[in-house]
């Protein structure tokens, strides 16, 4: 019996993806990612828990953005193996505002790509809820359905109170708790009925 509460054909556009005990040891153990695209070709997310030792203000420093007006001390976080010299900000719509590298992804939620978003972010014109990672998480195609057939995931459709407004230490477990699901009674010897 599978535990995705999703077929592997579907659409996960708009999910998370919630590390199993199996995935330990791997670049997605205890990991929970949100899946901005999800198509034949494969998928791509970002990691919403694994924060780095950085914060906005040293991406400000180091993009050398002048008068600063917000103190960020949000951690950046590691949004993923693959590219991870290039910034992805996930945030909700900003009814006064838009940025060039902006894509709308589900339920209010954006991906923007463009660095005018972090310098809105450093003086105070930015979206109110957001989160900034380096990096972001591939499959390649048929990758994800093979991982979620051997039970690698759980799913569940996104929530932007997780994402945005849930500790980073919390975010996976309180994902799982909507699946009814405790994370820590979770073996990581899977079974196969």
């Amino acid at each position: 019996m599978a535990m995705n509460n999703e077929t592997t054909s579907s659409n996960l556009t708009g999910h998370f993806l919630i590390a199993m005990p199996s995935l330990n040891g791997s670049a997605f153990g205890h990991t929970i990612t949100y899946i901005c695209e999800h198509n034949e070709q494969g998928a791509m997310g970002i990691v919403l828990n694994h924060p780095l030792q950085l914060n906005l203000d040293d991406i400000f420093a180091h993009l050398e953005i002048d008068d600063v007006s917000a103190t960020r001390p949000d951690a950046v976080l590691a949004g993923g193996p693959v590219q991870t010299e290039r910034g992805f900000v996930l945030h909700e719509h900003h009814q006064d505002k838009t940025w060039q590298g902006t894509q709308s992804l589900a339920n209010n939620i954006y991906l923007t790509t463009s660095q005018d978003i972090l310098d809105d972010m450093a003086h105070d014109r930015g979206p109110e809820h957001s989160l900034v990672a380096l990096g972001y998480a591939g499959w390649g195609a048929g990758q994800l359905e093979a991982e979620l057939a051997e039970n690698a995931w759980l799913t569940t459709p996104a929530d932007n109170d997780i994402i945005f407004r849930t500790p980073i230490e919390k975010r996976a477990s309180a994902a799982a708790a909507k699946l009814g699901i405790d994370l820590s009674l979770i073996s990581p010897q899977a079974g196969h009925a």
